[in-house]
């Protein structure tokens, strides 16, 4: 597999079959991504890595407040404007399409948003973190070393979904993971390997095409 090949297979999968994936096959995965590139070389990431009981009480403690807590950030700016707001619109629009849920039936709509804490079913779940005293060049590096680890679990035949949405959980994340007080939640991870025969893993997120966001200048 190339690596174009790993790009167009990756999907943020939110429904996994509950297999085991080898801890050696994670640590192998997080260990090659660690070639992502990061400003200085700083390499700001803190990684952990959660299956079996550890990750069922992390779950268990998330799902059992699901009003959440005090975010660590906003994932999106407030009153998001176009074309983000007609994006994420269309996107949430056709992921609920996908399993039949009316844009109406808003409790069957927050009940799939509350599988997130269950990382859809995915049988590991990675938690990436840095220190609270780094910048935004820093959660750039992060968010690089994260598609890195995406793209080399796709090259294991491994599925992934990364989820901004632990960044709602930073207290309990944190108690579960052991995080020290000077680091902070970025995002969490569901690795495992995507049921094909579920709906919600049928659809692809749409693109817009290269001329609506780029610009070639000086090109003969």
């Amino acid at each position: 597999m190339n690596v174009s090949e790993a790009v167009e297979r990756r999907i943020s999968v939110r429904a996994f079959r509950p297999d085991p994936v080898p801890a050696a096959l994670v640590a192998d995965i997080l260990g090659k991504a660690a070639r992502a590139p990061s400003g200085g070389n700083l390499q700001p990431w803190r990684v952990y890595a959660l299956s079996g009981l550890p990750l069922q009480d992390l779950k268990a403690a998330a799902a059992a407040n699901p009003m959440g807590e005090t975010p660590e950030y906003d994932v999106y700016p407030p009153n998001l404007w176009d074309p983000f707001r007609t994006r994420r619109f269309e996107n949430g629009e056709q992921l609920y399409a996908s399993v039949g849920v009316p844009r109406e039936d808003k409790r069957t709509r927050l009940g799939w948003l509350a599988r997130n804490t269950e990382l859809f079913g995915a049988p590991v779940g990675l938690f990436f973190c840095l220190d609270r005293k780094l910048g935004p060049p820093q959660w750039s590096d992060v968010g690089m070393y994260m598609q890195t680890v995406m793209l080399l679990a796709v090259e294991q035949g491994l599925d992934t979904c990364a989820q901004e949405y632990w960044a709602r959980y930073p207290k309990t994340v944190a108690f579960h993971l052991g995080l020290p007080d000077d680091h902070m939640v970025f995002s969490g991870m569901a690795l495992g390997y995507r049921d094909p025969d579920h709906a919600i893993n049928g659809w692809r997120s749409e693109r817009d095409p290269v001329e609506a966001w780029c610009e070639l200048k000086g090109f003969e």
